[in-house]
């Protein structure tokens, strides 16, 4: 006989705000880290289409951009997933937090 699989457990309130918190912070500092690593080299938008090099990487930003603005809207499925953001938030939101500064 085959036994159902177990029930998922329901993330605390507390962990499901600190991982919402943790993840939308830590996306939008990477949505804004690729927003200005995608911009191009000269001072307009309208001039990307002088270099291939510069067009290339706004097309490129762009896809990754809106790949990223969909992500922001999934959120985790499971305690387990709340939990694991809650620890990467933590690890890796001042890394990238340093990082964006450093690059603007």
């Amino acid at each position: 006989m085959v036994s159902p699989p177990p029930p998922k457990a329901c993330p605390s309130r507390n962990l499901k705000i600190a991982g919402i918190a943790l993840r939308s912070i830590f996306v939008a500092l990477l949505l804004v880290l690729v927003v200005h690593l995608s911009a191009p080299q000269i001072e307009t938008i309208w001039s990307a289409y002088e270099t291939p090099g510069d067009l290339l990487r706004v097309l490129l930003g762009l896809v990754v951009c809106i790949w990223i603005v969909l992500q922001l809207f999934i959120p985790p499925k499971d305690a387990q997933a709340y939990r694991t953001w809650v620890y990467l938030g933590l690890t890796l939101l001042p890394l990238v937090l340093i990082w964006t500064v450093a690059v603007w």
